[in-house]
């Protein structure tokens, strides 16, 4: 089907589908990587989050699915409507910080959508 990616079951604290069967990818392969995709960026309405889609060297189906600055603001925005007391991310860490231009406004652009 199109745009359906199933992950293998593998256990992982008692979920049956996990990020234990796929792999941390940082945010600057992802930027690189997406402009080479089989799809482009996609949306998923449903999680408010981009993603992409493409074949590896032998042939392999794979979909990324990450945050943006976009999808971190609207899930910011969510977190103020409702009145909660924060919100949370994965690892800032895998932003890119050289001092390359493009890198040095990707990586602000993302800690800027955390404050809406």
């Amino acid at each position: 089907q199109d745009h359906v990616c199933s992950l293998p079951p593998v256990p992982f604290r008692g979920a049956p589908c996990s990020d234990a069967a796929g792999s941390q990818v940082p945010y600057a392969a992802i930027m690189q990587q997406v402009n080479s995709s089989l799809s482009g960026v996609l949306w998923d309405e449903v999680q408010k989050a981009p993603f992409y889609e493409y074949k590896d060297s032998v042939g392999q189906f794979h979909q990324v699915w990450f945050d943006d600055p976009h999808s971190i603001s609207l899930k910011a925005a969510y977190v103020k409507s409702r009145g909660l007391r924060g919100i949370g991310m994965w690892n800032g860490n895998s932003l890119d910080y050289s001092r390359e231009a493009a890198a040095e406004q990707q990586t602000q652009a993302m800690w800027q959508a955390l404050t809406p």
